[in-house]
């Protein structure tokens, strides 16, 4: 997942006025439209200063925090300047909106970001009032911050899985408890983190630079830290760097290497947000992409990007080829079990709309804390621990946890209709996708 910026990374402020338009090769109307987006980004760093998680990266002109920091806007003028910004964003210039067609086409692009400008500016709205004290039910909030409803599933949908896991995992007991023992085989030891996760980032970024052109300078650093409600983050910080933290709290298993590697790096959160500033921010001056606001919809689009960007840099046989030669070796596990290993985490991850399930719940107040646990324990064969600090989590960041399933889903779909499973074409559509402004909205209308 990625989150606010640990550091602000000053680089050269979008051009604006006619002059700068004519050195960048843009026209009278882009330079409007930049107008409103640098209004929108400070808009965005005024609502940092009500909520410490909204700003999830900023790599823009520091005077403009500075602008925002000295205006100290309340919420109530934070909601009328977006209303008011949303008004002169319907008055711009633009293409016809019939509908977005090849990301090739400049006109389609400009169309997507004046989409795309809208509906972040409508999120914000809708923070505001949710900081404001309304109460909005979790399939509300979601739709409202992300752009997207995530499906709702009763217990009877996980009980054909649980009851192959009844029969695949050995011993006597609890499923659950039976899942646990099964997966303590597959910890890896904290004095080989290191080299296991190298290992794994080394992979990830070979596959990756064999598709997208990457920036030549472009790098992150990892750091493991404890005391978190999550399990990773990068934090983004301009000029194509990272800082990628691993939360040690809990065991890590070893299937979280190459998920971690590629989520959290190439060609997930990293790669995303190193497209975005070299090809939106420098190449075309869009000043709204040096900032991101953690609730809004970009977060579906790289929540789902860097979940599904696993299966494209790995398929099932090439990942366990890599994970038995290379990282079961490097932890000290015996790498003749990995085919075994990745049959039960198989179906494990078809339960992984329960967690969904008792976020909808517990944030709706059907249920309460202890039983959210119990339910992430029960359909989605977490341990307590770890479903404790779900919980946390959802205390936190409410509804973005559809980010991670539906929008892995959501991209799927919108690529793999566009590929034909043909692995050059995937990553194609992959990395056109990282690098636009598309909206959740976007992947579900079966536009090209």
């Amino acid at each position: 997942m990625a989150l606010r910026a640990a550091t602000i990374v000053t680089m050269m402020a979008a051009a604006s006025g006619l002059a700068a338009c004519v050195l960048l090769g843009q026209t009278p109307s882009d330079t409007a439209m930049n107008e409103l987006a640098e209004r929108y980004v400070k808009l965005v760093l005024a609502m940092g200063q009500h909520d410490p998680d909204y700003v999830d990266a900023y790599y823009g002109p520091d005077d403009w925090r500075s602008e925002a920091d000295r205006a100290a806007l309340s919420l109530t003028q934070i909601g009328a300047a977006a209303v008011a910004l949303i008004a002169e964003l319907e008055q711009t210039t633009a293409a016809d909106d019939d509908g977005p067609g090849s990301l090739d086409d400049l006109d389609t692009l400009v169309q997507l970001r004046r989409q795309y400008l809208r509906r972040q500016l409508e999120a914000l709205q809708s923070r505001v009032r949710m900081l404001g004290g309304q109460a909005l039910a979790f399939d509300d909030e979601s739709r409202a911050l992300y752009d997207a409803v995530a499906p709702s599933h009763p217990e009877a949908y996980f009980q054909d899985t649980l009851a192959s896991l009844e029969t695949r995992l050995p011993g006597q007991g609890a499923v659950v408890e039976r899942y646990g023992a099964f997966r303590g085989a597959f910890v890896i030891p904290p004095d080989r983190l290191d080299e296991v996760f190298e290992a794994a980032i080394a992979e990830c970024r070979r596959r990756t630079l064999d598709h997208v052109d990457l920036p030549e300078d472009e790098s992150f650093t990892v750091e493991y830290v404890t005391d978190k409600s999550w399990s990773g983050y990068n934090w983004y910080q301009g000029n194509f760097r990272s800082l990628i933290q691993l939360n040690t709290d809990l065991p890590i298993y070893i299937d979280r290497a190459i998920d971690l590697a590629c989520h959290e790096g190439y060609p997930g959160h990293h790669v995303y947000n190193v497209l975005l500033e070299q090809h939106l921010v420098r190449e075309r001056g869009w000043p709204e992409f040096s900032v991101y606001a953690l609730f809004s919809p970009q977060s579906l689009i790289a929540e789902g990007t860097a979940n599904y960007g696993i299966e494209v840099a790995f398929s099932p046989d090439e990942r366990l080829t890599f994970e038995r030669d290379v990282l079961f070796p490097a932890a000290g596990l015996d790498p003749s079990r990995t085919a075994e290993y990745y049959e039960v985490q198989a179906l494990v991850g078809q339960l992984d709309y329960a967690g969904n399930e008792a976020a909808r719940r517990y944030l709706n107040g059907e249920i309460d804390r202890a039983a959210a646990a119990e339910w992430m324990t029960r359909y989605a064969m977490m341990a307590p621990e770890r479903a404790e600090q779900r919980t946390r989590f959802f205390d936190q960041y409410r509804s973005y946890v559809i980010n991670y399933n539906l929008g892995k889903d959501l991209v799927a779909g919108y690529i793999d209709a566009r590929s034909g499973g043909d692995t050059s074409r995937r990553w194609d559509a992959f990395a056109a996708l990282l690098a636009s402004p598309r909206l959740p909205s976007g992947l579900r209308d079966g536009r090209p």
